[in-house]
C-alpha cells in the first residue's frame, strides 16, 4: 500500500503547478516619494483685493482687469461695484479715463450673468454725461448688438442701457453715424416689424414671421417694454431743436474761432470709410423725419396697429407709440 501511494503521488507531480516562493519586497529608497495621490483643482469662490496701503490707481486697474477676465460671476460683479464706488466718490477716481473704461467694459453688455449686467448699468450711470457724449457711437454699437441677442434677458437689459443713453446723450444718440436707421433696424428685429423678410411676406407686404419674444412666459411684457423704449427713441429723434438766440458775432465766430464740440465736421466724413444709407448721419430733426417717413413710417404704423388690437400692456404701449408718432410727424 505504501509503495502504491508513493507511485501515485509521483505521477501527480507531473501535473501540479509549482508554487514559486517570493521573497520580501525590496526596501524603499531614502528619497522615495509616494506618487499614488490624485491631483485636485482648487476653486476660490470669493476673492478679495487687499487695499490697505496700496495705490488706488493700481486697485482700480486691478478691478478693471478682474471685471473682464474673472471667470466667477461674483468676482466680475464685485469688481464693477468697486469701480462704481470710485466713480461716485468725491472727487471721482478714474485713472483710465472714460474712453478707456468704456472700451474695456462695453462687451459685458452681453454677459451671461444678470447681476453683472445690472451692476454694469450702475457703473455707466456714475459716469459724467459730458464725457459719455463723445463716445455715443461706440456705446450704441454694443447696445444694438445686445438688442438682437438670442437671450430675452439680455435684450431687456440692453433696453435699459439705451434708455440711459437717451437720458444723458439723447441728441448725440439719434444723430451719430448709424444712430438713427441702424437703431430702428434693431427695433424691427426685436419686434418682428420688418417689411422685407422675403419668404415671410404676406399679400399685403407685411411680414408674418413670429416675434422672438412671444414664445416665452415674459413675451407680452417684453414686447410692451420694447414698444415703450421705441416710443422714447422716436420722441428724442423728433424733438424740435431749441432755438438759437441771435448773436451778431456768431458769423465771425464760426469763421475764426475753434469749434467747441469734439469732431465738429464728422458729418462730412472726410477721412472715414464710405457710408451707406443706414450708416449715415442725420443731424437734424427734418432729415430724420424725411428718412423715417420714406423708409419706416408705413412699417411701424402697421405693426403699431396690430399691437393695439392685442390690448392689455401691449395695447397701452402701442398707444404711447402712436402719440410719439403723432407729435413727431405732425
Amino acid at each position: 500500500m505504501g509503495s502504491s501511494n508513493k507511485k501515485k503521488k509521483e505521477k501527480k507531480k507531473d501535473f501540479q503547478k509549482a508554487k514559486l516562493k517570493v521573497g520580501k519586497a525590496k526596501a524603499k529608497a531614502a528619497n522615495f516619494t509616494d506618487t499614488s495621490f490624485k491631483a485636485k483643482s482648487i476653486v476660490v469662490n470669493q476673492q478679495t483685493l487687499v487695499t490697505d496701503g496700496s495705490d488706488t490707481v493700481e486697485q482700480f486697474k486691478q478691478n478693471l482687469s478682474l471685471s473682464i477676465n474673472a471667470k466667477s460671476d461674483n468676482q466680475r460683479r464685485d469688481a464693477l461695484a468697486y469701480m462704481t464706488n470710485q466713480l461716485s466718490a468725491n472727487p471721482p477716481n478714474n485713472p483710465v479715463g472714460t474712453s478707456g473704461l468704456l472700451t474695456k467694459v462695453l462687451p459685458l453688455l452681453s454677459d451671461t450673468s444678470a447681476a453683472v449686467r445690472t451692476q454694469l448699468l450702475k457703473l455707466f450711470r456714475a459716469l459724467p454725461p459730458a464725457e459719455v457724449r463723445p463716445h455715443v457711437e461706440k456705446v450704441l454699437m454694443y447696445t444694438r448688438g445686445g438688442m438682437t441677442h438670442l437671450s430675452n434677458d439680455i435684450r431687456s437689459d440692453t433696453l435699459n442701457m439705451l434708455e440711459w443713453l437717451l437720458e444723458v446723450a439723447g441728441d448725440e444718440t439719434v444723430s451719430c453715424p448709424g444712430g438713427w436707421l441702424k437703431t430702428l433696424n434693431s427695433f424691427s428685429s426685436m419686434l418682428g416689424w420688418n417689411p422685407s423678410v422675403g419668404s415671410a411676406m404676406t399679400s399685403r407686404g407685411w411680414t408674418s414671421a413670429p416675434k422672438a419674444t412671444l414664445g416665452t412666459k415674459k413675451g407680452p411684457e417684453a414686447q410692451a417694454r420694447q414698444i415703450q423704449v421705441l416710443a422714447k427713441f422716436l420722441q428724442t429723434g423728433f424733438r424740435p431743436e431749441p432755438p438759437v438766440p441771435y448773436d451778431t458775432m456768431a458769423y465771425w465766430d464760426n469763421i475764426y474761432r475753434l469749434p467747441g464740440t469734439p469732431n465738429p465736421f464728422a458729418y462730412l466724413n472726410l477721412f472715414g470709410t464710405p457710408r451707406d444709407e443706414d450708416s449715415e448721419m442725420y443731424p437734424d430733426r427734418i432729415s430724420r423725419q424725411r428718412i423715417f417717413d420714406a423708409k419706416w413710417r408705413a412699417a411701424i404704423t402697421t405693426g403699431m396697429d396690430g399691437a393695439r388690437k392685442e390690448g392689455g400692456t401691449i395695447g397701452r404701449a402701442a398707444a404711447t407709440l402712436d402719440r410719439a408718432l403723432s407729435g413727431g410727424l405732425g
